[in-house]
């Protein structure tokens, strides 16, 4: 049921970045934080990854056998959550996208206007932020979970429809640095996000749901 993984949370995500994933055989397993930000659940095919500093013999026991969305239930979260001290928030659908070299085709302006809620948000849960805007959009990319890229997006509503969120979650991947892959998430329920970020190339990977400190969504 349980497996001490072989090089950290990133390592996984490096794998699962480029096709490698854990073994599908309804197991799950636990490491511990990759810092002391970011704790949680990553749910990939038939597969779970348990990331937190709490005990994980007294979590493990928690979880049926037969269960493969246990950990991701909600009681399980409920449990994570009270034995980390933090707050679980939404589910999210997982997605990853390599790099694309050139400039990006969208006219960005990079902002260091730290006002608006997208970018106030990343700060909150990312380092190395980094924002630019479009007419009707804004971008942001910053290091999140184990230091992957992350990119996250808004169109306002008036320019909703006009292929910006597509635009922009492509004009992402060419702005990542170093060549990375680039991860995004989004809400199951935000299809308009959801279409963007497969349109624009980023492939669904898996589900997380991150744990936070209290005080510490928005």
């Amino acid at each position: 049921m349980t497996g001490g993984g072989s090089g950290g949370l990133a390592a996984l995500l490096d794998g699962a970045a480029r096709g490698v994933f854990p073994p599908a055989d309804g197991s799950v397993t636990f490491l511990p934080q990759p810092s002391d930000r970011d704790a949680g659940v990553i749910a990939f095919t038939a597969h779970a990854v348990v990331f937190t500093d709490a005990d994980h013999a007294e979590l493990a026991a928690l979880l049926p056998a037969d269960d493969l969305g246990a950990p991701l239930s909600p009681p399980f979260l409920t449990a994570l959550s009270a034995r980390s001290r933090r707050d679980a928030h939404s589910i999210d659908v997982l997605t990853v996208a390599q790099p694309l070299s050139g400039p990006p085709p969208l006219d960005l302006r990079e902002t260091l206007d730290r006002s608006h809620p997208r970018i106030a948000r990343a700060l909150r849960h990312r380092d190395d932020v980094r924002a630019w805007t479009v007419p009707g959009g804004t971008l942001v990319i910053g290091r999140g979970v184990a230091g992957r890229w992350e990119a996250a997006l808004e169109v306002e509503p008036d320019a909703r429809g006009s292929g910006l969120g597509r635009a922009l979650a492509r004009a992402a991947r060419h702005l990542v640095p170093g060549g990375a892959p680039l991860w995004a998430q989004a809400a199951p329920g935000n299809a308009a996000s959801l279409r963007a970020l497969l349109s624009a190339g980023f492939a669904p990977v898996g589900a997380e749901a991150l744990l936070v400190r209290p005080g510490g969504a928005g």
